[in-house]
């Protein structure tokens, strides 16, 4: 629920500011947004293993973000697409995350509904 309820507050808020990013650092925000999202997934993940640390969490999500930017500044320098390359690499996991939750959220369900129907025999 209030993952939900901060969702419409984010998305409203951003259609609400007119905040212009310049043509040159889109590339840069592209790839920390990707990276960003890449530990969204992480944190659902670690919930659902109920693993999840929020240190761990706001660090990597600062952190990744950073990096990410920093690598596709300094490929730009160098004249190296780092921004694809990590693009690719968070995509990945992103999509592996994906996978993982999709399979534990199935597991779980499956879980609850063989309790159940234990239960209602007893």
């Amino acid at each position: 629920m209030w993952v939900i309820l901060g969702l419409l507050v984010g998305v409203f808020a951003g259609l609400m500011t007119n905040l212009y990013i310049p043509p040159e650092f889109s590339r840069y925000l592209s790839v920390a947004m990707l990276a960003c999202l890449d530990s969204v997934f992480g944190a659902m993940l670690a919930h659902m293993q109920k693993t999840f640390d929020v240190n761990i969490f706001i660090t990597g999500f600062f952190s990744n973000a950073l990096i990410a930017a920093v690598l596709t500044f300094i490929g730009s320098l160098i004249g190296v697409d780092m921004g694809l390359a990590a693009t690719i690499v968070f995509g990945t996991r992103m999509l592996n995350n994906a996978a993982s939750i999709r399979r534990l959220w199935f597991s779980i369900r499956r879980a609850k509904k063989t309790e159940k129907e234990n239960n209602e025999e007893i």
